[in-house]
């Protein structure tokens, strides 16, 4: 039912405009056979009514969209549609007839928007993953609201067709989920070219990850509007970042931010207006404000503004290009701040404008990025960054967002479910790996740990070697470690160590960190395989004291600390 006024809360039911009878199946098998998806209110379904959340443009559709035909044939069920901001112009998902949608973790704060309906459904567990749009942030700030992933996939990469522009040139497709791994097995299943839609194209993606000492970007110039709880939050993901094997760069924000205030403040939102000027001329009291008043601005501008602007934009690209040249990807909050449904609807456009103040470039200068959870804040309220790239990184993009999200610890969404395992991305290569069985420093939870995990090395056992082994306290080590000498059958005892699996892309520059005199050599294992390991010269073992009947460096370790 259509409210005429918005609570100061929003309701839960807000989140949905149609509902299907029964779900809407396609294929009986398929990737995504079993997960249960719903759509923003702006992409067609056959059989729901589409209605940009405005009652007086809905119409019945002929078809499906083409992305979610494709979804369906993955074996995808449909549930339903959600709400949005009016003509997915904004960004806070009050902008709606049909009622504010409240925030997944307090009713009083905003969703964020337009995909407002879709990021809550998502994150409360309502659906396994939904579809939203992207055109200057409303794949992604929604997301970061409500402690989920927001995939804004390289324009072109999916299917429009069927799907109500908002602006046209600049429109994504996107997709919400509760982990890295669904949103990209939904990406796989949804990307690929499409003749029928005029920005489609088909895109060559990086399949390869990032490399383990990558670069990441950091804005000169950062806002948050007075949020010390978003500040505080920002600095802990950057050195999140770096604990997982990242240098931080500082980029000249100012030619991302000039780009950014293209969209509103420049003929570029005739494009808006573009969308929808045949309903919006004959029935322009129809629409609500402030979405009224932003369409209507559109149509101010001669042909010649519109070049202009065009220009502009191109020559902002130009410069914002060069801080490619020295990062590999760039960092940035996902909004700089969390307002109330109330605050919002006090002053609905500066505070919408501040809550893209890292969203609406990136569509415009042709980037990918994904929106990941990143922490809760002191007042419980989630915080999540978003990591862009270059057109053609999505993959790349989805496996660190993926490695940076399992680190954060975060819950699923707003419920109390763990992050499933970190998931093989269908778009990236196999990488051949190597497995190092470590015994000492480098175990888990020791100081040189983080020496294999910014490596993507992952555990895969705890066993301990075969019986033919001896451990020694290596004196004057910093931090301190051991000795492993392997002896003769009878004289040693297993060893407890850890084997660690490691792209094979990496494992050199790991090595060469191994002083004398250690090494790396081949041990053997309980069970009787033989796995790369840590080994100790002989020789200096003179005076080292024999630790063995500890089991164990850990052991060792603790044992000491007890003394």
């Amino acid at each position: 039912m259509v409210q005429t006024e918005s609570p100061l809360s929003g309701t839960a039911a807000a989140a949905w405009l149609s509902r299907a009878d029964a779900p809407i199946v396609g294929a009986t098998h398929g990737p995504l056979a079993g997960l249960r998806f719903a759509v923003k209110d702006n992409i067609d379904v056959l059989g729901l009514p589409t209605t940009a959340a405005c009652p007086a443009f809905a119409y019945q559709p002929t078809a499906h969209a083409g992305v979610v035909h494709k979804l369906l044939q993955a074996g995808a069920s449909l549930l339903g549609k959600t709400n949005l901001d009016q003509f997915a112009c904004g960004l806070n998902g009050t902008r709606s007839p049909y009622g504010a949608v409240p925030n997944a973790f307090n009713p009083a704060y905003v969703s964020g928007g337009s995909s407002a309906g879709s990021a809550y459904v998502v994150a409360t567990g309502q659906v396994d993953f939904a579809l939203g749009t992207d055109t200057a942030g409303s794949g992604r700030v929604p997301a970061g609201l409500n402690n989920i992933v927001g995939i804004k996939p390289s324009k072109g990469l999916v299917s429009a067709r069927g799907v109500l522009p908002a602006a046209q040139s600049v429109d994504c497709v996107s997709i919400f989920a509760r982990s890295v791994g669904t949103a990209a097995q939904v990406l796989q299943a949804a990307m690929g070219y499409d003749p029928l839609d005029p920005f489609s194209r088909p895109l060559a993606l990086a399949s390869s990850p990032f490399p383990a000492q990558f670069r990441f970007g950091v804005p000169d110039t950062l806002a948050f509007f007075g949020d010390r709880a978003a500040e505080a939050a920002f600095q802990q993901a950057i050195q999140r970042l770096c604990d997982l094997g990242g240098t931080p760069v500082t980029i000249a924000y100012a030619p991302l931010a000039a780009a950014a205030a293209l969209l509103y403040d420049s003929a570029l939102v005739a494009e808006r207006y573009a969308a929808v000027r045949r309903f919006f001329d004959a029935h322009e009291a129809e629409v609500i404000e402030p979405v009224r008043s932003i369409l209507a601005s559109g149509r101010a501008y001669s042909a010649a503004d519109l070049v202009d602007a065009q220009v502009r934009l191109r020559a902002y690209g130009q410069q914002a290009a060069a801080m490619w040249d020295g990062i590999d990807v760039l960092l940035v909050p996902t909004a700089p701040t969390h307002y109330t449904i109330a605050q919002m609807q006090t002053d609905p456009v500066v505070l919408n404008r501040n809550l893209g103040a890292y969203t609406n470039f990136v569509n415009l200068l042709d980037y990918a990025a994904i929106a990941v959870p990143s922490s809760l804040r002191a007042d419980g309220l989630p915080f999540g960054i978003t990591l862009i790239g270059p057109c053609g990184s999505d993959w790349q993009l989805a496996a660190l967002g993926q490695r940076y999200h399992h680190a954060s610890g975060m819950l699923q969404g707003a419920l109390e479910w763990p992050l499933p395992e970190l998931q093989a991305l269908p778009g990236l290569r196999p990488q051949a790996v190597v497995r190092v069985a470590v015994v000492g420093a480098h175990l888990s939870g020791m100081p040189l740990n983080s020496q294999l995990t910014e490596r993507q090395a992952r555990l895969v056992a705890s066993t301990t070697t075969a019986p033919d082994y001896q451990l020694f306290a290596l004196p004057g080590t910093v931090p301190p470690k051991p000795g492993l000498l392997r002896v003769a059958p009878g004289q040693g005892i297993g060893i407890a160590v850890e084997v660690w699996e490691m792209p094979v892309a990496h494992y050199g520059s790991f090595v060469a960190l191994i002083p004398a005199p250690l090494g790396i050599g081949t041990l053997a294992l309980a069970d009787g395989s033989s796995v790369q390991g840590f080994i100790c010269e002989p020789q200096a073992l003179a005076g080292a004291r024999d630790i063995s009947h500890w089991g164990g460096w850990r052991a060792y370790v603790q044992g000491e600390l007890q003394k």
